[in-house]
């Protein structure tokens, strides 16, 4: 009774929930002692202890022992909790490991279209995870776990469900264009650099000072003047030197015809 499936449970991809580990490894976790001491009797409200308790995920590891990981995601799967609950779990930041089990969770039963628009945004989560298996213990992260579990087939030795690709859901318009957060930071960085090249262009573009204005006298002396054949300088400023007027006669006397005097004074 402790190894069947609770009642009432619907039926995932056509088969018994249980069934979507394989048999040698059901088999193997149904005989572990982690099953039968901590996995005995538990609901959905008390396996988030175990859930929180975790230290690793992988699949089997030494003698083909299977890991504390495993054991929970087949509870998961006899006890078939809601939706809603699972959403919580993968809600829980603080919880790494419960969310990683529950993202395995809904890999295996959720279908293609609630897999992507619910573990997509997990992406974003890059935190260490240890993962453990046949050659021991080792390092991945949780957005590794995530990608693995949106494109591979076989995911901490359990064969998960196919499902349909992101391109063929996009066609038939069951789902959006995925959002990358790299190319909405490259679009920033894009969007930074047209402002700051707009505002140097507007700076250079500012009126600046006649040159005209910034000449020293010196420099406007020193134009209006040239140096002659003989070391001198000259000017060539309007000159101030007499210059003798049309009206008066080559001979520097004026005409009688413009004198007024009587000749009879003389």
């Amino acid at each position: 009774m402790a190894n069947t499936t609770v009642k009432g449970a619907i039926a995932i991809h056509g088969q018994n929930p249980q069934f979507l580990v394989e048999t040698v490894i059901r088999n193997r976790i149904w005989e572990s002692n982690y099953w039968k001491e901590h996995c005995f009797a538990l609901t959905a409200e008390s396996l988030i202890d175990q859930a929180i308790a975790l230290r690793c995920i992988g699949g089997v590891y030494g003698n083909q022992r299977p890991t504390e990981f495993l054991c929970l995601l087949l509870k998961l799967l006899q006890l078939q909790p809601e939706k809603e609950i699972l959403i919580e779990y993968l809600q829980a930041d603080e919880f790494k490991y419960m969310r990683a089990l529950a993202a395995m969770y809904i890999r295996m039963t959720f279908s293609a279209v609630e897999v992507y628009e619910l573990l997509e945004p997990l992406m974003k989560d890059f935190r260490k995870l240890r993962y453990r298996d046949m050659a021991g213990y080792s390092l991945t992260h949780f957005d590794e776990f995530i990608h693995s579990l949106l494109t591979e087939e076989r995911v901490c030795d359990i064969i998960l469900p196919r499902k349909a690709k992101r391109s063929i859901l996009e066609e038939n318009g069951e789902i959006g264009p995925r959002k990358s957060r790299l190319l909405d930071a490259m679009e920033g960085k894009s969007n930074d650099r047209s402002r700051s090249s707009s505002r140097s262009r507007s700076r250079s573009r500012s009126p600046s000072k006649s040159p005209y204005r910034s000449r020293s006298p010196s420099t406007s002396r020193s134009r209006s003047r040239t140096p002659s054949e003989n070391g001198r300088y000259v000017s060539r400023s309007p000159s101030r030197s007499l210059s003798r007027s049309p009206d008066r006669s080559r001979t520097g006397s004026m005409s009688p015809e413009r004198m007024d005097i009587d000749p009879t004074n003389v």
